[in-house]
């Protein structure tokens, strides 16, 4: 177990996880449960798209040599999307089209319907149009074969619509990590149960929880275990054997109850770090048994949420095979004075808000790492780094989006 008194730094931190984060194996996955996945592998294309020359627009397909501007053609056929004609366009010939039909051979063109008079039987073109206006050219998005995703790329609703306009109904994505959930504390008790003195209704479990479903990992609470050593480290050691991950949440800090790491020690958990130069979360400690990822949070929420998007989100980024897994600091101006502390970066709630080309950050009232209630009207937290004296309003400044 680690004893150093130094601190690191965040960016070193982040850097000791993420050399540790290695991506986990792939899955196969059918199309239509793969949203929010990350592709282990890239995507191509099982056909051309579109497969076929279509139209863009309802209107009528022509030759363009012979679509100028009073041209009279009578109407041979009509095509509506998923029918085509079945015959090619001849000389002189114009067929009406509906919006997604095929534009059938001999016809290079297709003339909206709105520059049309349609007289049902015929159509006299008032508007000329030039070859290959307003059609959609067979393999014009991709061609079969084509890459249409890379690897890494986590899908969303344009993702999955890709693919499966692509003819993709099967992608390899990788597994989403296993997160054991285990809060220490003798004084927590679940929300809707009655409290005794000094109780505390119980709060980080489902914080974690919530986080990492949406981070893309599959959690799961093992409940609240009080401060024994021995209940601590049965409940520990199964949960080092059934997830890629555990994060463990109070503990961790040096009062004599805080035993978490040196249980830990004890079932062969190789503690990384521990203590980082960050307000909220300094008694924040990483380490690694085999293959397994162990954090331990400090018992504060806001510690809680402040480390987990620091150094655990970026370690399940990883896990998923996130090219870029480190989080993403946007740029604003601070509406309000700031003071620095001398010795930790500090991250900040506040209130994001746009004024014209610039995002304004208001910290909120009650920065102490106890305050969820407050932190839950914040959707920001601000970048305040190490120092003497104090950031200005109007200072520019780093933050993550919450």
């Amino acid at each position: 177990m680690s004893t150093a008194t130094e601190l690191i730094t965040v960016a070193e931190a982040q850097r000791l996880v993420l050399e540790r984060a290695r991506r986990l194996e792939a899955e196969r996955v059918p199309v239509e449960r793969a949203a929010g996945r990350v592709l282990a592998e890239a995507a191509t294309a099982l056909v051309d798209l579109p497969p076929f020359p279509s139209s863009a627009m309802d209107g009528f397909a022509v030759r363009a040599e012979e679509a100028g501007v009073g041209a009279r053609l009578p109407v041979v056929a009509r095509i509506a999307a998923g029918s085509p004609a079945g015959a090619a366009l001849g000389a002189g010939e114009t067929m009406a089209i509906s919006t997604g039909g095929t534009v059938p051979e001999g016809a290079d063109a297709v003339v909206p319907l709105e520059v049309v008079e349609d007289s049902g039987d015929s159509i006299e073109i008032q508007e000329a149009v030039s070859a290959g206006a307003n059609v959609r050219e067979r393999g014009s998005d991709v061609h079969t074969g084509d890459t249409v995703l890379e690897r890494g790329i986590r899908l969303g609703p344009a993702q999955v619509g890709a693919l499966a306009a692509a003819g993709v109904h099967e992608v390899r994505c990788t597994k989403r990590p296993r997160v054991g959930i285990l809060v220490t504390g003798s004084e927590l008790r679940q929300p809707g149960a009655e409290l005794g003195p000094g109780e505390i209704y119980e709060s980080n479990g489902l914080l974690l929880a919530t986080a990492l479903q949406l981070a893309g990992a599959v959690p799961a609470q093992l409940g609240v275990v009080g401060d024994d050593a021995d209940e601590l480290e049965r409940a520990m050691e199964r949960a080092l054997l059934g997830f890629d991950m555990l994060v463990t949440s109070g503990g961790a800090s040096v009062g004599p109850h805080d035993l978490v790491r040196q249980t830990q020690a004890g079932l062969r958990v190789e503690e990384v770090f521990w203590g980082v130069a960050v307000k909220p979360g300094k008694p924040v400690a990483f380490g690694v048994r085999r293959d397994h990822l162990v954090f331990n949070l400090p018992g504060n929420p806001v510690s809680v949420l402040v480390t987990f998007e620091l150094l655990v989100r970026p370690a399940v980024n990883a896990l998923l095979g996130l090219p870029e897994p480190q989080p993403v600091l946007r740029r604003g101006s601070l509406e309000a004075p700031l003071r620095r502390n001398a010795g930790r970066d500090q991250f900040v709630r506040a209130r994001a808000r746009r004024d014209g080309n610039e995002v304004v950050l208001e910290p909120i009232a009650g920065q102490e790492s106890h305050m969820i209630a407050r932190a839950g009207r914040a959707d920001a937290l601000v970048e305040v780094q190490a120092g003497d004296g104090e950031l200005a309003a109007g200072s520019q400044v780093r933050y993550l989006e919450l």
